[in-house]
């Protein structure tokens, strides 16, 4: 065992609530959620931040020591990578995202340049044991909330569904809870699926959202067709405990993604449990291909279109004219867009 000063903490790890006094082990099992202590070795300057416990996005400089958690990403407009086969001491291993998810093979991407190199100075322990020494490598899973079943009694659900990462969900998502919140409406969020990044959640609780939550606080780092399932149960549960008069869910990545959104839509308590969906897309042919999809995969229809799609007259007129149903873009028209949802949320309690 040795100690180190951690000068940084990503969120990944918050529900852990480490302390900056570190102490490492050798032994580092090569699973998702495992923590690590890790020292920046390069220079950024794009995407070079980390999202650290606080929702605060701090610089990183060469020489830092980080705590994140190993996992995978399969990301569209980032880095990519995958939880290595073993891990040890001295390893060099990449920073994949801004929540401080780990792994390597990622690549080079315009516009981000390489992504941070890390070198492993160890596993962060925990010590468990009343009264022992003993210290065991932490793992984000030990401070998670506890799995429960989606309830059979539920408040109206918005979901946001995308054709790809940064379609506009997160910022429709926002713009829904507080129009509907300077409304009375007492709103919960939380996102379902995607890579640990508190930064979606913390949008939605900036608008009026209370709770808020994300796969990460059931011990997920990464989403995928395995684990999406029973975290988003758990989430939804854990907001609904709440009693919130509307319930809104982010599904982050694509509809043909692979963090599992196919998965959560395909399972029949938890689709039948939606009120009402949006498709937010980047284009023309994705809105169309979106609806599409959702409907004769899923038995799906949407309530609206938003997204970047919306951003010009062009890809509204598309929308109304070609796929009948209401586009509105979020930042420009949001209160339309809540007026759009709210004959669907202003209902009583059903069950699923």
């Amino acid at each position: 065992m040795r100690r180190v000063q951690l000068d940084k903490i990503a969120s990944v790890t918050m529900r852990l609530e480490l302390d900056r006094n570190a102490v490492l082990g050798e032994e580092i099992p090569a699973r998702a959620g495992t923590v690590i202590a890790a020292r920046v070795l390069n220079a950024k300057t794009s995407y070079n931040t980390l999202e650290d416990v606080h929702g605060r996005m701090v610089a990183l400089h060469p020489g830092d020591i980080i705590a994140g958690a190993l996992g995978h990403r399969d990301a569209l407009y980032g880095y990519s990578g995958r939880v290595p086969e073993r891990v040890a001491v001295g390893d060099r291993l990449q920073l994949l995202n801004i929540g401080g998810v780990i792994g390597i093979g990622a690549e080079a991407v315009p516009g981000l340049g390489e992504p941070f190199s890390i070198e492993v100075l160890g596993s962060v322990l925990e010590f468990p044991y009343l009264g022992t020494r003993v210290g065991v490598p932490t793992n984000i899973e030990s401070a998670a909330l506890p799995q429960a079943p989606l309830p059979s009694d539920l408040p109206p659900i918005i979901a946001l569904v995308g054709t790809c990462m940064d379609a506009g969900k997160t910022t429709a998502a926002a713009v829904i809870i507080g129009e509907l919140s300077r409304k009375g409406m007492r709103i919960a969020a939380g996102k379902l699926t995607g890579v640990s990044l508190r930064r979606d959640v913390l949008q939605m609780a900036d608008c009026g959202a209370a709770p808020t939550a994300i796969f990460t606080d059931f011990g997920v780092v990464t989403t995928s067709e395995q684990t999406a399932k029973a975290a988003a149960h758990s989430l939804v549960n854990y907001l609904a405990d709440s009693e919130p008069d509307l319930i809104v869910l982010e599904m982050g990545d694509g509809l043909l993604g692979t963090y599992g959104v196919h998965a959560l839509l395909s399972d029949d308590a938890l689709r039948n449990a939606l009120t009402a969906t949006v498709l937010c897309a980047q284009d023309p042919v994705g809105a169309w291909g979106g609806q599409r999809l959702l409907d004769e995969r899923y038995g799906m229809s949407i309530v609206a279109v938003s997204g970047r799609v919306t951003d010009s007259a062009v890809g509204v007129r598309f929308c109304t004219e070609k796929l009948k149903v209401a586009a509105w873009n979020a930042l420009r028209d949001g209160h339309k867009l809540a007026e759009e949802l709210l004959p669907y949320v202003q209902r009583t309690r059903v069950g699923v």
